[in-house]
Formats: structure tokens, C-alpha cells, sequence
């Protein structure tokens, strides 16, 4: 059971995680499933994955029963029968139900995820990027993660990968906000979770050299002009009081 020696009163579960085969000594194949009940509404769910090196390469949506491939290529060099992961899950629920009745239930230690936010990409004003969210090394397999622009929630666009489960038996989870980088817009993501007391926000703005404004600009151009003219004013000057010099020492040299 990971996480705990007990099973947590809110959440019931069920998780292998194994290495099914090495392609060589450094490559190795994940396959990752679990069942949990959430009370007090006993609200049951779970996952089936796999993956490469700890990359997903593809997971089984158990309500809409079936295969999603991380990158819809890899559906091209190889397939899986989503009937084989829902047999799955069917034996997973049974043995819930089995540590559900013989166990005894206690408090588990809860792990809270640790959370930092980054763009895809190098950001520019008005070019479209897309924001991350990334939650690691947390317990159980139960997080809310939402995005906030500006203070107000943001629902449109937002994806969210499945649980990732680590070596240690502990989860990470990445969410995904695609947005256009405008001046003044700030953005949170706010992740809730059991191992943390209250809801923990996140924040990134852009970080972008602010452009001279036009006053600026003007400002510049106007001190570039004066000092123009005064190089023009002080030159003139200097070539007439030199014009003055030869002249008087023309005429002391004629007397």
C-alpha cells in the first residue's frame, strides 16, 4: 500500500507499479494501475497506464473504454485492447472490497505535492504559448489543480494529464493552460490537495523588457535635436572667435 502502513479513512486504493521488461539495461517499461474510494460520498475511481522510462505512452479511459496514446503516432507502431485494462480494473475493485473489510482503517501520512509553473516556451507579447503547471511528489492520488488569469478562473482550453506515479509510490500530474501574453495579465495556478492545509497558489506573469513609450521616445528625440543645435551653436562660435584671432594677428603683424 503506498503512502502509509494503514489506509487513509477518505481513500482506499490499489496501486502496482512494476517493471513488466528491460529493452536494455537502461530502458525500462512501465505499467502502472490503482483503484481508490473516496468518502464520505464512496466515489470510486482509478487509472491504468503505461509507460517508457517514465514517459506515458499511453493510458485506458476507463469510462469512455478506451486506449488514448499519449501522441496519437505511437497508435501506428502498436496497439492495446482496452478490454484487457477494464478486466483489469473489475479485479482491482474486488480486491478494494476485500482490504476494505479485513483491514484496519487508520490515518495515513498524507504527502502534499510540491508545485511550479512555467511556460512552454520563450514568452513574447501577443504570441500564443501555453502555461504549465506541475505538481510532484504527492499522496494520495487526489488533487484539484485550476487556473486563474487575472483573479478569475479559467476553464477554457485547460488540459490535464493523468496521474504519473513515481518509484517512490507517489504521484505527479501536469496541467496545461494555452494563453496569449499580454502586458498588465498575471496568472495563478492554484493546486488543493490534502497535504496541504489550505489551497496553494502558484504565480507567473510575464517577464518581458517594457518598450519605451511614446513620451520617451519623444523625449529622446527632442534631447538628441538640443544637443544637436548646441553642437552646431558652439561650433559656429568657436570658428568665428578663431576667424577674430587670425584677423587681429594679421593686422599686428602689418604694423
Amino acid at each position: 500500500m503506498a503512502g502509509g502502513q494503514g489506509i487513509p479513512l477518505a481513500l482506499l486504493a490499489l496501486l502496482t507499479l512494476q517493471g513488466v521488461g528491460a529493452v536494455e539495461a537502461t530502458n525500462r517499461i512501465h505499467h502502472a494501475e490503482f483503484q481508490q474510494r473516496v468518502g464520505p460520498s464512496q466515489q470510486e475511481d482509478g487509472e491504468f497506464q503505461q509507460a517508457f522510462n517514465a514517459d506515458e505512452m499511453f493510458h485506458v479511459d476507463l469510462q469512455k473504454q478506451e486506449t488514448v496514446w499519449r501522441l496519437p503516432e505511437f497508435g501506428r507502431f502498436a496497439s492495446f485492447e482496452a478490454q484487457g485494462a477494464l478486466q483489469n480494473s473489475a479485479a482491482g475493485k474486488w480486491w478494494l472490497n476485500v482490504l476494505a473489510q479485513h483491514s484496519n482503517v487508520s490515518q495515513s501520512h498524507f504527502e502534499p505535492p510540491e508545485v511550479m509553473v512555467f511556460p512552454k516556451r520563450r514568452v513574447e507579447l501577443g504570441d500564443p504559448n501555453v502555461l504549465i503547471c506541475y505538481a510532484d511528489k504527492f499522496w494520495p492520488s487526489i488533487i484539484t489543480i485550476t487556473w486563474l488569469r487575472n483573479g478569475q478562473e479559467v476553464t477554457d482550453g485547460v488540459l490535464e494529464t493523468v496521474f504519473y506515479p513515481r518509484d517512490d509510490n507517489r504521484f505527479r500530474k501536469f496541467s496545461y493552460l494555452p494563453f496569449v501574453p499580454s502586458r498588465g495579465d498575471y496568472y495563478d495556478c492554484r493546486v488543493e490537495h490534502w497535504g496541504l492545509p489550505t489551497a496553494l497558489l502558484k504565480h507567473w506573469e510575464p517577464q518581458v523588457p517594457l518598450p519605451a513609450s511614446e513620451s520617451t521616445e519623444t523625449l529622446v528625440c527632442a534631447l538628441g535635436l538640443a544637443v544637436g543645435v548646441i553642437c552646431i551653436i558652439m561650433g559656429t562660435i568657436l570658428i568665428i572667435k578663431d576667424m577674430k584671432m587670425n584677423g587681429d594677428h594679421d593686422q599686428r603683424g602689418a604694423l
